[in-house]
């Protein structure tokens, strides 16, 4: 068992506090976007006290730390990323590719001779990304394409040159393929819409919202916001098509493989395939594809995939998701503050990794134990068997179904 130390990633649309907080840390100005705890080359954590990453632990110790059946089923590489998130400002409108198409256009980037850091690569790995995420806090995103007839009315009362062009396609094509035309309208490089146009949808937008009168007085305030941030953004109408969802502390949400998605502010954990690959339309100054990521996005109409967790034990519930790489746990214990006599067996096995949410917690198996704190993290390598926690206070697991 080892303490884990995370890597920090700096994007711009962190938070400058949320996450120093957690970890108690100092904030040093700097936005703290996310922390990883897992083996990823672009940004492995470290074991503490061992001088490794944890990608080289995994190379040298592959049996020992993954167990024989993650090793053979995943190439001898852990399989899934535990994160925290804390963005203050929206992140790009984006999608993962499926592991198909990761496979083939990383293998197409490569025998071009793109290298690995270039900026025109839009695979950085050939794995797939689904990723399932637990608020901490107050939570707001965008997912998933609303229905084309919803979509209409979102746009009927808006009343500017852009949303009518919208409208009028989505009311005679009311169909995924109808919706797939509007969204290509407003990310493809060759049909976006002039900034003027989009800024005229955005105060309409703002109008409305104060008049009270909106359909969706959330989604008026995410365009507004969205222009703020991104002004002129084809990506900023783009999410009149979309839904908005809040996510309360506790809740989750799972975004598969081709669904578009925005998160725009709060803090979560965040636990995915091993994978970086990122396809972008719009709102980021990060690079932008949008032909590719309308290759992989689906425009089916979808509804936010929440989560619902299953009691396992008295102390422990799961968030499953419909993947072969992770699942995510939750344990909450209430002994005595101060007191460790009691153990509680947690379900899992295989290669595991705790972060720390709150309290003062001890952490057993057959190597050792350690304390768990607020913002610490541990790995339980799959050797290490059987886990039991005591003490007063929250954690999450990641580990492989």
């Amino acid at each position: 068992m080892w303490q884990l130390e995370g890597s920090v990633q700096h994007y711009g649309w962190g938070s400058a506090e949320a996450l120093p907080r957690f970890l108690g840390e100092a904030a040093d100005g700097r936005p703290w976007a996310e922390v990883w705890y897992g083996a990823h080359p672009v940004g492995p954590a470290r074991l503490a006290g061992d001088g490794r990453t944890l990608d080289e632990a995994v190379s040298a110790e592959s049996r020992r730390l993954l167990g024989d059946a993650v090793a053979r089923t995943f190439d001898n590489a852990l399989p899934y990323l535990l994160k925290l998130i804390a963005p203050a400002s929206p992140l790009s409108l984006q999608v993962h590719p499926t592991r198909e198409h990761a496979r083939e256009s990383f293998a197409a980037e490569n025998a071009s001779g793109l290298p690995l850091d270039s900026e025109l690569r839009n695979y950085r790995d050939d794995n797939h990304k689904p990723e399932m995420l637990v608020a901490l806090e107050r939570f707001e995103a965008l997912c998933g394409f609303r229905t084309p007839r919803r979509a209409a009315t979102i746009l009927e009362g808006l009343d500017t040159t852009l949303t009518r062009r919208l409208h009028e396609l989505l009311v005679e094509h009311p169909t995924a393929h109808g919706m797939r035309a509007a969204f290509r309208t407003l990310v493809s490089p060759t049909m976006r819409p002039s900034p003027e146009l989009v800024a005229e949808v955005a105060r309409a937008c703002r109008e409305r919202f104060e008049a009270g009168a909106s359909p969706s007085p959330r989604i008026d305030r995410i365009v507004a916001s969205l222009q703020e941030h991104f002004p002129g953004d084809g990506g900023v109408a783009a999410a009149l098509l979309l839904n908005p969802v809040t996510l309360h502390p506790g809740e989750a949400m799972f975004v598969p493989a081709g669904a578009i998605h925005a998160y725009q502010s709060g803090l979560a954990v965040e636990v995915m395939a091993a994978s970086d690959n990122v396809l972008r339309a719009g709102l980021t100054s990060k690079r932008v594809d949008a032909e590719e990521m309308l290759q992989c996005v689906s425009v089916v109409a979808a509804p936010p995939l929440r989560v619902a967790p299953e009691r396992l034990t008295e102390h422990t519930l799961a968030y499953y998701a419909p993947v072969d790489e992770f699942e995510l746990s939750m344990t909450t214990l209430e002994d005595p503050v101060g007191s460790f006599r009691r153990r509680h067996h947690v379900p899992g096995s295989g290669p595991r990794i705790l972060l720390g949410l709150d309290g003062d917690l001890l952490i057993e198996t057959e190597s050792g134990r350690r304390g768990l704190a607020r913002g610490q993290a541990l790995l339980i390598p799959s050797a290490d068997g059987a886990m039991r926690a005591s003490g007063h206070g929250r954690f999450v697991q990641a580990s492989v179904p």
